[in-house]
């Protein structure tokens, strides 16, 4: 029974990279949720990246590629591989940002990140929503929040 569930597990592939930042959530964590996003959706391949960005860093990537300034969130790009490839995608988070909305939300920050992480694995995977306050009651939203309650709820049976 181990070999088929590690071979799924492989075939998510999840890695996560700090630009020089601290995040509250542990990496290995982020790469959970990630993954868990992934099975969800029913992704049976993918190799995606999460980047944890300065402030700065993700104004400067915020300019360059989607022309709006300073810092945002959460950016995802998701890329057409080759046919049989699988998903492939980055998502870069801005902890300082997280911390910001956590606050204004009144939500805890471990929250917020994981929130952060869901919602740029779903735009990964081709989900999107209005850029204005309708988006909370999106599809992708409502969707974004069913999967983070089950992110949380198995972070914290892991805990």
């Amino acid at each position: 029974m181990t070999m088929p569930r590690r071979a799924a597990a492989d075939a998510l592939r999840v890695g996560v990279a700090s630009e020089g930042v601290r995040a509250p959530v542990a990496a290995a964590r982020i790469a959970a949720a990630a993954r868990q996003v992934l099975r969800a959706e029913g992704v049976k391949q993918a190799m995606v990246s999460v980047t944890l960005l300065s402030a700065s860093a993700m104004a400067r990537l915020n300019q360059r590629h989607l022309s709006h300034a300073g810092a945002t969130d959460v950016i995802s790009f998701g890329f057409s591989p080759m046919p049989g490839a699988g998903v492939v995608g980055d998502i870069y988070i801005c902890p300082d940002v997280a911390r910001a909305n956590a606050e204004a939300a009144g939500c805890g920050v471990r929250a917020e990140l994981l929130r952060l992480v869901v919602h740029g694995t779903l735009h990964v995977l081709g989900w999107d929503h209005p850029d204005d306050a309708t988006r909370v009651g999106s599809p992708m939203w409502r969707r974004q929040e069913r999967l983070l309650a089950g992110v949380m709820r198995r972070q914290a049976q892991r805990a």
